[in-house]
């Protein structure tokens, strides 16, 4: 402000036409506001502008950082779903590889089975044979005894006399297997 009114005579000749022009030119409080900005600039930059710079830079430090982080774990959650992904293929490609070859397993078991009553049931056709073909050998034995002791006694009937020595009983079962038709 001293310094103002020291000035003001000797600017007396630019401070006129200002004031004829109604701008009021104090040069004592301009010099005064002057001085208070040039104390008070450094005074706020060192307690509020400085301050607030380092609490910016260390939040945008801290976003920075945490945007990181969330990248890092993006890209992991993705190698994740993309491994989890290949776990679930692979394990499906497992289960159905399991399950043909439990089908395969199934068809040669009911392919072994259907062989097995297969043969059984041929076996059981054989045997079948076999007993029938003996049981009618042994019929068609009786048969021809009983044919023989009947002719024999028809014969023995209408001769009036016993037929039963061997000769005669050999001639008679002679004729009926020749006579016999093939069955």
């Amino acid at each position: 402000m001293v310094g103002g009114m020291v000035l003001q005579p000797q600017l007396a000749p630019i401070t006129k036409p200002l004031e004829d022009q109604g701008l009021l030119l104090d040069l004592g409080k301009t010099v005064a506001t002057i001085g208070v900005f040039l104390i008070l600039f450094p005074v706020l930059k060192m307690f509020f502008l400085q301050p607030l710079a380092d609490a910016i830079q260390a939040r945008t430090s801290e976003l920075e950082k945490t945007f990181g982080e969330a990248e890092a774990l993006r890209a992991d959650m993705t190698k994740m779903k993309s491994d989890y992904e290949k776990q679930l293929e692979a394990a499906n490609e497992s289960a159905r590889a399991q399950i043909q070859a439990q089908v395969k397993e199934a068809q040669d078991i009911r392919n072994q089975m259907v062989r097995e009553a297969s043969a059984a049931r041929d076996e059981m056709v054989r045997k079948a044979q076999e007993e029938i073909e003996a049981e009618k050998n042994h019929v068609m034995n009786e048969i021809r005894v009983k044919v023989v002791d009947l002719t024999m006694g028809a014969t023995e009937k209408i001769l009036g006399e016993s037929v039963d020595d061997a000769r005669n009983r050999k001639l008679v079962q002679e004729f009926i297997e020749k006579m016999e038709a093939p069955v």
